[in-house]
């Protein structure tokens, strides 16, 4: 019985450990931006897909809420942050429903099952990372009026740099499931 809960214990410290990883590289992955036409891109949502694909829907939604909670809390993990504030204030920004929409995506991308078809995993990606849009684009209408241009201020401009995203993503899909079962 002492062996069943000490390795109980060691896999949820192998698990937060693993959240916590997850979250800083979700956070570094805000930072770096990578000149792209028309817009720069980060690589927030190919490392939220990747989280997805690499942990599953449970340790991925975990780590996933675990970066939403650091921002919250204040810490500047968050694309914009500290230049355009920080915590709560910044969350419920313009950019609130997309950061929503990565627990959506963060856990479509780790429930669905993933082969080495190119194409069918594609098509998961892109379903998977589309409520990340579409959660963003209802929060920014809400937000700023939907008179405004939404798609073409909150889903146009990344359009090209998402697709380059999940075609990656998609290539890499099975050297990653190959290593899920090291």
């Amino acid at each position: 019985m002492e062996l069943i809960k000490s390795l109980k214990e060691a896999s949820l410290l192998k698990n937060l450990l693993i959240a916590i990883l997850g979250s800083v590289l979700l956070a570094v992955s805000a930072k770096i931006k990578i000149p792209f036409y028309p817009v720069p891109m980060t690589m927030q949502t190919f490392v939220v897909l990747l989280i997805g694909v690499s942990l599953g829907w449970k340790l991925g939604l975990f780590t996933v809420t675990l970066y939403l909670a650091e921002g919250i809390a204040g810490l500047p993990v968050f694309a914009g942050t500290p230049e355009k504030g920080i915590g709560i204030i910044y969350f419920t920004g313009p950019t609130m429903g997309y950061l929503i929409g990565f627990m959506v995506a963060v856990y479509l991308s780790g429930f669905f099952k993933f082969d080495n078809n190119f194409f069918k995993n594609f098509v998961r990606l892109l379903f998977s990372v589309s409520f990340i849009y579409l959660l963003g684009l209802i929060w920014l209408g809400s937000l700023i009026g939907w008179e405004k241009p939404i798609f073409k201020l909150g889903a146009q401009p990344f359009l090209l740099a998402e697709l380059f995203k999940i075609s990656l993503l998609a290539l890499i899909v099975p050297k990653i499931l190959r290593f899920r079962k090291i």
